[in-house]
């Protein structure tokens, strides 16, 4: 079996592709250790690499073969979720913001029940990782608001036009959801082709969600994150680039 690399504060991350495979323990661990500082975080994810550990672990650093990506053009907009779109578009006192608190965010996302999970991975350390990486301008929350309440949201990592998805969270039926749509209108206005989502699951699936080889996406992530940055403010225009595009996927009862 392959020695996991032991990382100490500082070191380089290993080339992705020599993370984990099929035939070792867990397929797509790269490395564990080092730290959570920014320089780490921007170093990672230029690199298409991500932490993700619980509490009683040390960080551990991921890039796993294949990764789950959702290219912006293929986001399935179900007839339910566009009528649910228009209706919150419509109505007075709802309202998508961007980096308005992103604090309130990543803390109801680590609060978040998850199906199959006892705890959350979004420990304090990651918390405070980046709520850093936010100040420094490198991550974003995308948030739904109901009557000046925060209902539901998600936040993300951005460099250039290279987006990572991170968590998400609701309060009310569907706000994440309308979150994600407004995220990918926006993704859509300024050119973005894809929201890296890590993982392959059911439910990113059925928006459109799909596995992409580790190689191709590293090349992706190279270009997009040389290329301008979106202006990561959302206008309500901006609902056009979803409902104003081709007719919506029919519901699917699984």
């Amino acid at each position: 079996m392959r020695q996991l690399p032991w990382l100490e504060p500082g070191d380089a991350l290993p080339d992705p592709a020599t993370a984990w495979g099929v035939a070792d323990p867990v397929p797509g661990l790269l490395a564990a250790g080092g730290a959570l500082d920014v320089d780490t975080l921007m170093q990672a994810y230029s690199n298409c690499v991500f932490p993700w550990f619980s509490e009683d672990q040390p960080i551990l650093w991921w890039s796993p073969d294949p990764r789950m990506v959702l290219k912006v053009n293929d986001f399935r907009l179900h007839r339910s979720l566009r009528k649910t779109l228009i209706r919150f578009a419509e109505t007075p006192g709802c309202e998508v913001r961007i980096d308005h608190g992103f604090a309130a965010v990543i803390d109801a996302c680590s609060r978040a029940p998850r199906v199959g999970q006892s705890g959350t991975w979004i420990v304090p350390d990651m918390v405070r990782a980046y709520t850093d990486l936010h100040r420094a301008g490198f991550a974003h929350s995308v948030e739904t608001w109901i009557d000046g309440e925060l209902a539901g949201g998600l936040y993300c990592v951005a460099l250039g036009r290279a987006v990572f998805g991170e968590s998400m969270f609701t309060r009310r039926p569907d706000a994440s959801k309308i979150a994600l749509a407004a995220l990918v209108s926006l993704c859509r206005r300024f050119g973005v082709q894809m929201i890296d989502c890590q993982q392959n699951t059911a439910h990113l699936a059925s928006l459109g969600a799909r596995e992409m080889a580790r190689k191709r996406f590293v090349a992706h992530v190279a270009a997009a994150r040389q290329e301008q940055a979106p202006q990561w403010r959302f206008e309500p225009v901006y609902w056009s680039e979803l409902l104003s595009a081709r007719p919506p996927s029919p519901d699917v009862t699984t």
